[in-house]
């Protein structure tokens, strides 16, 4: 009986804990106490040209989350955004987008490395929402993206588009 009791209270907590998170958070009504409570302190901040203030939270280097809370002025949650997704990905133009646009756009990368191409960062991402993989970012010297691409893991250590 005394198990079934202590069962029952950590599925409780269990519960209880995955109802917190960057999902509780209500746009309008969250304050920053709600998002400090929710989800912690921020791993990332800064404040966007409109003045809003932007916390990160990445998963990274192996979790497949990199949400960004931004709040106005008044200090509540505007939006919640997963930065890690295709649809971010599809906003970075090749040519074009610069080393800082990627960072607003897709966060803190879990990986950064150098390769003969040149700077290549990489994400994990769960592309359509189920598949492992990486989201890879490579820059061009003067600071623009130079190609971008979604794989996905293979088992076995092959990736594919």
């Amino acid at each position: 009986m005394k198990s079934t009791a202590t069962l029952m209270m950590l599925l409780f907590a269990a519960f209880v804990a995955g109802c917190a998170g960057p999902r509780s958070l209500v746009p309008g009504q969250s304050t920053e106490a709600d998002v400090q409570a929710a989800i912690g302190k921020p791993r990332d901040t800064r404040t966007d040209a409109n003045g809003d203030l932007i916390w990160e939270y990445p998963t990274g280097p192996e979790g497949f989350y990199n949400y960004a809370v931004r709040m106005g002025p008044d200090r509540r949650v505007k939006e919640v955004t997963q930065l890690v997704s295709e649809a971010q990905l599809d906003k970075i133009v090749v040519g074009k987008t610069t080393r800082a646009e990627v960072r607003q756009l897709l966060g803190r990368p879990a990986l950064e490395t150098v390769y003969h191409v040149g700077p290549t960062w990489y994400w994990r991402h769960l592309k359509g929402g189920t598949q492992p993989g990486y989201l890879v970012v490579t820059f061009n010297p003067d600071g623009t993206v130079s190609s971008k691409i979604s794989i996905i893991d293979m088992p076995g250590g092959r990736n594919l588009m």
